[in-house]
């Protein structure tokens, strides 16, 4: 398998580059992490209407562009590279993928549209207090109730809960694992923002007393479409990680050139390459492993999901690296609120956690191969 971009890539890597250049920009990134809603309205139709990237992995047939996963780390990758403040990821990414993959064509027909087109916000609330990112684990309730079905418990540190329109609740019924539709505004539902590390990307709290759903799918078949769902939104996550840890790259290799310390730039010094040369490495490594899954998934998908949990176990550490050492590199600087290094500190942390920590993903992997 080759792995290589080619020109109309790049065309789209720019046209993004220069769209978050202009819409989040560090002053915008502030504002937006302390704002209510975590996003700005007027960018996120922008980026549905007149990019079509909220839409890039929904068919053309719902809306969409139609396009795949490699198109969509490049997004992903400039994305994290801007920290953008909006939700993306699980309105783009979590909750398409998951409809995509329920094979549900009402449910498409219903609701694709609307994400494509920026009209709607969705996420996928999986976790519960246990913390578990394994679909298999949930243990919320669905009970059959007229045409429909009434959901009761509690889902946290579920992407954008607080401000989505659609929810997609992972919940038992007697027949297994099931995905259900809840509006956002449904009866017997109560949302909470939570306290989180990383303010630029929000988290909520649901809490659902015989909420009434829909559900998405085949009843107790809901398993493997969301594990598929769960691989695609990992690599993509791993493509934002990586955005990010190039970012920090840069700003160290900007800092150590203009840092004079003993009379002359802290870059001359030893120490200073040698940290900046381990994350060039880590960086290209991380690279290597995000389009090797953007690929897979084009080219060989019945090996994606090992594709998958190999970049997400190994951006994780790769952003996490990078970021401490640009803290290091930039010395008290790097400490205070005023500069940019803490925000991508906090992202790097709380993206190792997402969808699975890298302890969590090479066990995925080792299972894969049978290890």
């Amino acid at each position: 398998m080759e792995i290589a971009l080619r020109e109309e890539h790049e065309q789209l890597r720019d046209v993004v580059r220069k769209f978050l250049a202009d819409h989040s920009d560090e002053e915008t990134v502030r504002a937006l992490m302390a704002s209510e809603k975590g996003y700005d309205v007027t960018v996120w139709k922008q980026l549905a209407q007149e990019l079509g990237l909220v839409g890039l992995i929904v068919p053309e047939s719902y809306g969409g562009a139609g396009f795949g996963a490699i198109e969509l780390a490049i997004a992903m990758e400039e994305m994290g590279r801007a920290l953008l403040c909006a939700p993306y990821l699980s309105t783009a990414v979590l909750a398409a993928s998951a409809i995509l993959e329920s094979g549900d064509h009402a449910a498409m027909e219903a609701l694709l549209p609307r994400i494509a087109s920026g009209e709607a916000i969705a996420t996928l609330a999986l976790t519960e207090p246990s913390g578990s990112w394994d679909a298999s684990g949930s243990r919320m309730q669905a009970v059959a109730q007229g045409d429909g079905f009434v959901l009761s418990g509690v889902k946290t540190n579920v992407l954008d809960g607080h401000v989505a329109d659609i929810l997609l609740v992972v919940a038992r019924s007697d027949a297994g694992l099931g995905m259900y539709q809840v509006e956002g505004g449904a009866a017997g539902l109560m949302r909470t923002a939570l306290p989180v590390l990383d303010q630029t990307r929000k988290l909520a709290q649901l809490e659902f007393d015989r909420t009434p759903a829909k559900l998405i799918g085949r009843e107790g078949g809901a398993e493997v479409p969301l594990a598929q769902a769960l691989d695609l939104a990992a690599a993509a996550l791993a493509a934002e990680q990586l955005g990010g840890a190039q970012r920090c790259l840069e700003m160290s290799v900007e800092y150590a050139k203009t840092r004079i310390q003993f009379g002359r730039p802290i870059g001359s010094f030893q120490a200073i390459k040698h940290k900046c040369a381990d994350m060039l490495v880590a960086t290209e490594l991380a690279k290597s492993a995000v389009y090797n899954a953007g690929f897979t998934a084009a080219e060989s998908p019945e090996d994606f999901a090992t594709a998958a949990s190999l970049a997400k176990a190994y951006c994780s550490d790769a952003f996490m690296h990078a970021a401490a050492e640009t803290l290091q590199i930039h010395g008290g600087i790097g400490f205070t609120w005023e500069h940019p290094v803490h925000l991508y500190l906090k992202r790097a942390k709380s993206s190792q956690l997402l969808f699975g920590d890298p302890i969590h993903h090479r066990e995925r992997l080792a299972r894969h191969l049978s290890i």
